[in-house]
């Protein structure tokens, strides 16, 4: 379902459009749950990469697909490049929001597990 949703807007919207980008972002989380690690690395490198480009870096979805990243990168026990992801990830929530936002919070989470 999701890379049919992702075809579509594609299709429709373009490769860079921050829907398609959240699709690219869905698909590398379901490809995560199916184990399929680099396939997921590279939706999140995709869907980040042009994220920072279009929606810049410290927009709220760059900084949650970040920390999809870094999740992903975890998982394949690239950890120190991980703990670098979600460190950024959390600077970025504490600026935007807040110290106590759950969103915050759980970058603070993702870090700790990465250590």
């Amino acid at each position: 379902m999701h890379r049919q949703a992702l075809k579509g807007r594609e299709k429709i919207l373009g490769l860079k459009h921050p829907d398609t980008l959240t699709s690219v972002n869905n698909l590398g989380l379901v490809l995560l749950k199916q184990c399929k690690h680099k396939e997921a690395e590279a939706m999140h490198r995709r869907a980040l990469e042009e994220m920072e480009n279009v929606l810049r870096l410290e927009h709220l979805d760059t900084l949650t697909n970040a920390s999809n990243l870094g999740s992903v990168l975890d998982c394949q026990g690239k950890h120190k490049e991980a703990e670098g992801i979600h460190r950024r990830a959390l600077k970025g929530r504490e600026k935007i929001l807040s110290l106590k936002h759950p969103d915050t919070l759980t970058s603070v989470n993702n870090l700790g597990l990465v250590l």
